[in-house]
């Protein structure tokens, strides 16, 4: 078997080995960021203790009336949903009753501010009845969020949706949807009531809170609802603080942390709780600054402090980062270096063919997967005709040119990606073909010796005038018992065949009723 070329400068493994210095270095940034952590906790805590359970205790009664506020705002729209969705069910929404649907609708929402309007849409997402006056005749509502809930899902329970501007009129409300069904019970359609996202925002202003105060609903999962301050790109998107309750214990209806703001870096005490009835959550934030106001100033001396060290941190780990760079622009260089090696160990540096060490590797190879496969494997031999004439009278550099011709002609002919034509020394070569019989190597040895011939490389010394090859052929199916060297053996003497039987031709040896038999094709 052939040896594996590898660097003694970058041996197998070299990842592996790099993989400890990666885990002190992740070790060690959490080391001490967990010390920092731990040292500015032990410094500030015992002051602020108490402010902060104050704090808490503000900010969970907050919590629980915008819950209350909120868990109100949501079954009322759904208990006008629900009588709405009973009557359609029994008595469908044909044309001719839905003049009275469009009343109907248009007395629930005078009657609740915080609905901005009661939508009707058949199963197909097209409008049908709304509260407005004038009945939108657009797209539809097919590509709906909420739309695609109740269409793939037979539960008959209320779904809040992410918010939405509406298509009525543009303004932004929180769906509350529920599925409509036939008497069936097959699919009909969605009934929908928008919640103003208004209504949220002045509810939220009631409330005294501080500058950098924050209100929030979401959805459980933590898709941003309402929020005070409003900010509309922050809509649709996930609450930052949305770990806050994501990992709540089982069973748990609220909680609190401090945290920082991934938004807009303000410390703050938030404060959430779940709704019982709605997978809804509320969220109110002190900032910090506001609830330790007289600890500020040693606050913002150790926040500086750890804000240094988190910076040399991040310096470490840029440069961290340079080395690990250089390391792989190194390891590039060497790979590549490592395949041009290949290259040279591999190839006949002067006509770019196979050299004899991949030629041996390939019959390995071939003849292991010939015996697996039962395929059969073929092998021409030959080499230029008088080439000793050539040399002697043209010389050495026009003899390295006829070498390379030969090669370009290998190229042309061997046109499968299995196919190796080898310079097997001097001026012999050889063409190794998987899956190929006798008669298939013979046709490839004739158009290789007619193409030799098209190229009119003069060869005074040569019976024909010009440069000719002479080749031997042998081809067999391999098994466990057979001898490379034999196969090799059989194929160079059709070549001494070919050239014995006056050159410019191709031999072929075959096994004929337990004889060696030479077969010769004068072309």
């Amino acid at each position: 078997m052939p040896i594996p070329i590898h660097d003694p400068l970058h041996p197998p493994g070299g990842a592996l080995k790099r993989l400890p210095l990666l885990k002190a270095a992740v070790t060690f940034i959490a080391a001490v960021c967990l010390c920092l952590c731990g040292l500015l906790y032990l410094q500030l805590e015992q002051s602020r203790r108490h402010d902060l359970e104050s704090a808490r205790v503000a900010s969970a009664n907050l919590t629980r009336a915008m819950a209350q506020q909120a868990q109100d705002t949501f079954l009322q729209a759904d208990l006008v949903l629900a009588s709405q969705a009973d009557w359609i069910q029994v008595d469908g929404f044909a044309p001719a009753s839905r003049p009275r649907l469009h009343q109907t609708f248009a007395r629930r929402v005078q009657s609740l501010e915080q609905l901005h309007g009661l939508f009707l849409f058949d199963k197909n997402g097209h409008w049908v009845v709304t509260s407005f006056d004038k009945l939108q005749r657009g797209p539809g509502v097919a590509d709906r969020e909420y739309f695609l809930f109740h269409q793939q899902n037979a539960s008959l329970v209320a779904h809040i949706g992410p918010a939405i501007r509406s298509r009525q009129n543009g303004e932004w409300i929180i769906p509350v949807s529920r599925r409509v069904n036939d008497r069936d019970g097959n699919f009909q359609g969605v009934l929908l009531a928008g919640i103003k996202m208004s209504y949220f925002d002045r509810f939220f202003k009631s409330f005294s809170l501080d500058d950098k105060g924050e209100m929030a609903l979401a959805l459980s999962d933590g898709t941003l609802l309402a929020r005070r301050p409003f900010d509309e790109a922050r809509i649709g998107r996930p609450l930052a603080e949305e770990h806050l309750f994501r990992h709540d214990l089982p069973g748990a209806v609220s909680g609190d942390a401090i945290i920082r703001s991934a938004v807009d870096g303000v410390v703050r005490l938030y404060n959430h709780q779940h709704l019982q009835a709605y997978p809804l959550v509320v969220t109110a934030a002190m900032s910090e600054e506001a609830i330790l106001t007289g600890w500020h100033d040693r606050a913002f001396q150790s926040s500086l402090i750890v804000a240094l060290v988190v910076l040399g941190i991040c310096l470490f780990g840029w440069v961290f980062a340079r080395q690990v760079r250089n390391s792989e622009r190194i390891e590039a260089d060497l790979r590549k270096a490592q395949e041009a090696l290949e290259l040279i160990a591999t190839h006949d540096s002067l006509t770019g063919l196979a050299n004899r060490r991949l030629f041996e590797r390939a019959l390995e190879v071939e003849f292991g997967r010939g015996a697996r496969q039962r395929s059969p494997l073929s092998l021409i031999m030959l080499d230029i005709d008088c080439f000793k004439r050539y040399n002697d009278t043209y010389g050495h550099v026009a003899g390295d040119h006829c070498l390379v011709e030969l090669a370009k002609v290998l190229r042309e002919c061997c046109h499968r990606k299995a196919d190796l034509a080898v310079r097997y020394g001097g001026e012999e070569f050889a063409v190794l073909l998987p899956d190929t019989d006798l008669h298939g190597a013979m046709v490839l040895a004739e158009q290789i010796r007619q193409k030799v011939i098209a190229r009119h490389v003069t060869h005074s010394g040569s019976p024909t005038g010009y440069v000719t090859v002479s080749l031997g052929c042998y081809a067999f199916v391999p098994c466990s018992l057979d001898s490379i060297e034999v196969f090799i053996q059989r194929a160079d003497a059709a070549l001494y065949q070919a050239k014995h039987s006056g050159r410019n031709r191709v031999a072929a040896f075959s096994l004929n009723g337990g004889l060696d038999t030479l077969l010769r094709s004068d072309r």
